[in-house]
């Protein structure tokens, strides 16, 4: 018996004001073709289960384009493995606060796609002699986490979060309405344990793993790709395991274009030029530029009066040439030690503090999310400008 657990798609996500030539937005097409590259590597597979553990889409009201690009690669999915058993449990992203919205994932039930959007349920397959305990991310108590004693092979595929088990990404992640502690699983008595919610890869036992996103499509990219980083992991994907052999195999899907996180650069004690300087020469030391991809410059320590006086002709280059172009540029702060958890750190930026609060506040299921972060943070970035420019005038007029 052999297994594919894949999580986390977040088809239909839009991100960066970028559109192909036909009018899609770049990142909706860019995450579009990543999963129609998954679907063929999964059928050369050929395995005997699919395990799709949550957030399927970005959100519950996806894009229409997303939704017909998502049936068609699911149909083919089911069409090319007649044999194979597809679950898909809904994540967060899936479920819809109103309870007569519906969910999207009962699309896909006509395909022959087994779906549990609403509670825990628990699928027999004994013809296969196997059974599967699927757990959705919806409100309410956590089932007890059994396996059928009846059934040779037993899986679990669940949308969950279990707080003090996950690193700490470098970000903020949204919270799961399933939180449960690892002691309330056991296991060693499942055949495997397929988890989706984390973005980035963890195993949690040999057979009990977050397979990690599909692409980088989480509030904080670099947050991500700062952990595949420190934790030596290849990155995006998805899992095979072979439940007879208890043999596990991480099959790595490129992305669909290159993340770059440039050499950081501290700005104390340097000039405007200086600091352009040292931009130039990261964006030189790269590969093809910044054509195309997702970059992030941070500035640490620099000053406002230096970050105004930047060439920001440049800068609206290479914002033109990449997908995007980040520059995160950080203002000397004091250090001083958090109160949440002691430990000393920088304290966060009234950009950060907006971000974070956005993201984590209540939507309705008509809001796009990524949306109303952009804009917010745009609008205090336009604010910083005014004032910017108010303070220049006031020091003019004073001069004269």
């Amino acid at each position: 018996m052999r297994l594919i657990h894949l999580s986390d798609l977040h088809l239909g996500i839009r991100q960066f004001q970028r559109h192909t030539p036909a009018g899609m937005n770049q990142r909706e097409a860019d995450v579009a073709g990543v999963f129609q590259k998954t679907v063929d590597r999964i059928i050369d597979l050929a395995p005997d289960l699919v395990v799709i553990a949550g957030d399927v889409f970005h959100n519950v009201r996806p894009p229409n384009p997303s939704i017909l690009h998502t049936f068609q690669q699911i149909a083919r999915l089911a069409r090319e493995l007649p044999n194979g058993v597809i679950v898909m449990v809904a994540g967060n992203h899936d479920t819809p606060r109103a309870v007569e919205t519906g969910c999207i994932l009962r699309l896909f039930i006509p395909l022959g796609i087994h779906v549990v959007d609403t509670e825990p349920r628990r699928l027999h397959f004994p013809e296969r002699d196997l059974s599967v305990l699927a757990v959705p991310d919806v409100p309410g108590a956590a089932p007890s986490f059994d396996i059928d004693p009846a059934a040779r092979y037993n899986v679990l595929v669940a949308h969950l979060d279990m707080p003090g088990t996950y690193p700490d990404s470098g970000g903020y992640t949204e919270p799961a309405a399933l939180n449960i502690g690892p002691e309330d699983i056991d296991y060693a008595s499942w055949g495997y344990c397929a988890f989706g919610h984390k973005h980035v890869f963890q195993q949690l036992a040999p057979n009990a793993c977050w397979s990690g996103a599909m692409e980088y499509t989480s509030n904080f990219i670099w947050g991500e790709l700062g952990n595949e980083r420190a934790n030596k992991l290849p990155g995006k994907g998805f899992i095979e395991y072979d439940l007879d052999r208890k043999k596990r195999t991480f099959h790595k899907i490129e992305p669909a274009r290159p993340l770059v996180d440039l050499p950081p650069i501290t700005a104390s004690g340097l000039t405007a030029a200086d600091v352009d300087a040292a931009i130039a020469a990261n964006v030189r030391a790269l590969k093809g530029g910044v054509d195309d991809k997702i970059v992030r410059q941070v500035i640490k320590e620099i000053p406002r009066h230096v970050a105004r006086e930047l060439d920001h002709r440049v800068l609206r280059d290479m914002r033109r040439r990449a997908i995007q172009f980040h520059l995160d540029t950080r203002r000397p702060e004091l250090l001083r030690a958090l109160p949440v958890t002691g430990a000393s750190g920088r304290r966060p930026s009234l950009m950060e503090m907006v971000q974070e609060r956005l993201w984590s506040r209540p939507l309705g299921p008509d809001i796009d999310r990524q949306a109303l972060v952009d804009l917010g943070l745009r609008y205090l970035q336009d604010a910083d400008a005014r004032e910017a420019a108010s303070g220049t005038a006031t020091i003019a007029a004073d001069s004269e």
